[in-house]
């Protein structure tokens, strides 16, 4: 069985948003801190991961990392504050 995958958001310094996958959160936000992570970091450190969510085969992640991307940000911030990422997720898998 392939290990589960993760979608994550974090905030960046600047208030950017910016949402991966990964198999380890925890490890993932580390290398987004020390530099060794996404190139998007670069002009501004990560703040903090406002939401992950898991138990995704690496092909799901992949795409709902890709639909979350194209939300403008108003909605990729309701996702994480106002647990509407299941009805999302929902939606989604319906889709």
């Amino acid at each position: 069985m392939e290990p589960e995958w993760f979608v994550y958001m974090v905030e960046a310094e600047n208030g950017r948003l910016y949402t991966g996958i990964t198999k380890d959160p925890a490890r993932r936000l580390g290398q987004h801190r020390d530099g060794t992570g996404a190139k998007f970091f670069r002009s501004s450190p990560p703040k903090n991961m406002l939401m992950k969510a898991g138990t995704f085969d690496h092909s799901t992640a992949l795409r709902l990392e890709y639909r979350i991307k194209q939300l403008p940000r108003k909605r990729k911030l309701e996702l994480c504050h106002r647990g509407q990422f299941r009805k999302f997720l929902k939606q989604f898998n319906e889709a």
